[in-house]
């Protein structure tokens, strides 16, 4: 059994770290009302512009646009990936769950790019051996649509270039304060296969079955999708960035939480076990004391 001395002596720096679970909880949990109003806001934006555009562009007919999906694939697709995790840790599986989509999915090293926002993602990323462009880390310390611009330029200019083929958004989804799901969507370029797997899982595109009708432009095609793509990819970088804010503070307000009630049943076993050491402290004081009476007598 341990000593009284390094029972107390953990069960002081277990009571000090639950002090400071107690206050991240707390900045967490304010935090987290500001975040889960601006989630909530966007989301029925981006909802719908997710929908509206991946299925405009679906129904956009061939050329050399790289916007729209090309029937012809003559090697692996390079893919570059936008992956929305958090600076700090102390959050329990928010930022390995996001970074598991792209370690656990189709994402080769040699054919995969991320884009990093946030720290912890990239660090992971980076040990894994992926290719890594820019580093967003400071948009999560306050996201505004103006670092979603600055995202969707650089991304977009990607795959202008031919540098990527396509581009997927890796972020959480906060559903309420106990519940984020780690979500990976396919942002461009789109076919007919992408929409009828949208509706496989859920989605709700214009058209449900049958043969696809061609889009019509006016103004222009090139006019058109040069004006409405940049929107498109800024409305869901921002929409992901405030969904993750949100799931980042409730993550780490439910870690936070499972800590201090750790630490104190921690500190209740610890409680108990010096109270046993003590009273036996105590009977052995006493029985050393009758026995030196005892042989004295």
């Amino acid at each position: 059994m341990a000593s009284m001395r390094d029972i107390k002596r953990r069960r002081t720096s277990i009571q000090s770290t639950s002090q400071i679970t107690k206050a991240m909880k707390l900045v967490s949990t304010v935090k987290l009302q500001k975040a889960k109003g601006r989630a909530e806001e966007t989301k029925p934006y981006f909802n719908k512009m997710y929908q509206t555009v991946s299925g405009m562009l679906a129904r956009t007919g061939g050329g050399d646009n790289p916007y729209r999906a090309s029937q012809t694939s003559d090697g692996p697709k390079k893919k570059g990936v936008i992956l929305i995790t958090s600076n700090r840790g102390l959050a329990g599986g928010y930022n390995s769950n996001v970074v598991k989509l792209i370690s656990q999915g189709d994402f080769d090293t040699e054919n995969t790019v991320i884009f990093p926002v946030g720290r912890k993602g990239l660090e992971a990323v980076q040990r894994m051996g992926y290719t890594c462009v820019g580093d967003f880390s400071e948009v999560m310390n306050k996201p505004l649509f103006g670092d979603a611009v600055t995202i969707g330029k650089t991304v977009s200019g990607a795959l202008e270039s031919g540098e990527i083929d396509e581009v997927y958004l890796a972020y959480t989804v906060f559903k309420n304060t106990v519940t984020q799901i780690p979500t990976l969507i396919k942002m461009l370029p789109f076919s007919e296969e992408d929409i009828q797997e949208m509706q496989s899982e859920g989605a709700e595109p214009e058209e449900k079955k049958g043969a696809v009708a061609l889009m019509n432009y006016e103004p222009e095609e090139e006019e058109t999708l040069g004006y409405i793509i940049p929107l498109y990819l800024n409305s869901l970088i921002f929409g992901a960035l405030v969904e993750a804010a949100a799931s980042e503070n409730g993550a780490r307000m439910q870690a936070m939480d499972s800590a201090t009630s750790n630490a104190e049943e921690m500190i209740d076993s610890l409680g108990l076990q010096y109270n046993r050491a003590r009273q036996a402290a105590i009977t052995q004081e006493l029985t050393e004391i009758v026995a030196g009476a005892s042989a004295i007598s």
